[in-house]
């Protein structure tokens, strides 16, 4: 039965696109799941006239959305609904500038409630989403992406799922049963994979000195970048970690190869690798195929400050653009723009710090632009991500602080002191100014 109704719902990309209004609100999938044959069927109807206007809404777009319906010359039908800004994003921004038009509309957000989002506030027509093959009960999984995915696809008017073999079969809150869909398209390409940079020397420092702060037992969180990288590459000596993560990654899944995270020793989802996004390299993506230890969950479970809390000693490791002497961390604008997105950093700062145990780190290099710009400012220039109430512990290359407890006046000191010592003296003279000393 369940493979007879595969086979009648099975069409091409171009028969499947045609479901979608002339004009309503559509959502794909991010990041791995994004799936290229619909992507590109979409933007070709819309080159033909096919739409009127689609609100496209995503969190975090790559190469099948960026070389498709995020084409310049489309913005006149696809508007964009992003949670997060990425290159592709920003240079369509300073195009539609040049042409005093707003071609991005940035949707301001924690990654942990866009669930919700699709559950109440923005009304789908269409999701699509690139899925593992169905199994012989009739399941589909989500493979690398559960995320805001697993609700999209249940609230959604239409879910048309794009099936890749080399999609990973997935453990956890992560099914699609056939019945559910409403189109399959079948496209076997490579999945995308995460081109890290190689962790710097200050990098590697900072990891090194994060490492001996994480206890033997801690359940890990870690972003992205080369401080979470040289993280893992100091925890090889640790015993029984766990993971409760919004991001998997390699140097996590290495530590699981190694043996050092088992997951015995966290509260829920004991002895489970537990994630809502994956985002990694082919040798990844295969041993997260059928393996039951890994589980992915919709963001809205893995990123609730409440659930985080109830496993102890959670460690977060998460990296700003700038903070402030008074504490409050930007992670998201840059001169005078949005420039990325919070994510579920937030989640996870206050999620860690509320675990018995807990630790949540705001980790960076202190300058950048080549030394020439401290991270370490007297006053934030962009929008709050995290609030000085939340931040807890702060590292750079040249140190590590708790600002929990501290007075304003301590606060200030404590960061200058791990601020790059060119900036120090004038980081003083402004903590004056600013009434901190």
């Amino acid at each position: 039965m369940n493979k007879a109704l595969y086979q009648q719902k099975l069409t091409t990309a171009d028969q499947a696109v045609k479901l979608i209004k002339r004009k309503c609100n559509i959502a794909f999938g991010m990041a791995v799941c994004q799936p290229p044959a619909l992507l590109k069927a979409i933007a070709e109807q819309a080159k033909q006239d096919g739409f009127d206007e689609l609100r496209v809404y995503y969190l975090h777009a790559e190469e099948p959305a960026n070389n498709t319906i995020l084409n310049y010359d489309l913005m006149h039908i696809i508007k964009p609904h992003p949670g997060f800004l990425g290159a592709k994003e920003r240079q369509l921004i300073l195009q539609g500038e040049k042409d005093h038009r707003k071609v991005i509309f940035y949707v301001p957000n924690s990654f942990s409630h866009l669930p919700r989002y699709f559950r109440e506030s923005i009304e789908l027509d269409t999701f699509v989403v690139t899925v593992s093959p169905m199994d012989k009960a009739g399941y589909f999984t989500l493979g690398t992406n559960n995320d805001y995915s697993s609700t999209a696809a249940k609230y959604a008017k239409n879910l048309i799922v794009e099936v890749n073999k080399n999609m990973p079969r997935v453990f956890g809150n992560s099914l699609i049963h056939v019945s559910q869909v409403t189109a399959i398209v079948e496209n076997t390409v490579p999945l995308i994979e995460l081109k890290p940079r190689k962790p710097l020397l200050e990098d590697q420092r900072i990891g090194q000195t994060i490492a001996k702060l994480i206890p033997d037992g801690a359940t890990i969180q870690m972003g992205v970048g080369g401080v979470p990288d040289a993280v893992c590459s100091y925890l090889m000596q640790h015993n029984d970690l766990g993971i409760h993560s919004e991001l998997l990654s390699p140097g996590m899944v290495e530590l699981i190869k190694k043996g050092v995270v088992t997951g015995n020793c966290k509260k829920i989802n004991t002895g489970k690798h537990v994630f809502t996004l994956a985002f990694g390299d082919k040798t990844m993506y295969e041993y997260m195929n059928d393996n039951p230890a890994m589980e992915s969950y919709p963001v809205d479970y893995v990123n609730n400050p409440s659930i985080i809390a109830q496993n102890d000693n959670v460690i977060s490791v998460n990296s700003v653009i700038e903070i402030d002497l008074y504490g409050q961390a930007n992670a998201e604008f840059l001169a005078g723009h949005q420039f990325g997105g919070p994510g579920g950093q937030n989640d996870f700062v206050r999620g860690a710090y509320l675990s018995k145990g807990g630790k949540s780190i705001l980790a960076f290099e202190s300058t950048t632009k080549g030394g020439e710009v401290s991270k370490i400012v007297p006053k934030l220039t962009g929008i709050v991500t995290d609030l000085r109430i939340d931040t807890q512990y702060v590292a750079t290359e040249y140190g590590v602080i708790d600002l929990k407890g501290l007075s304003s006046s301590e606060r200030a000191e404590s960061l200058i002191s791990i601020a790059h010592p060119s900036f120090r003296d004038e980081l003083r003279e402004n903590a004056k100014k600013l009434h901190l000393f």
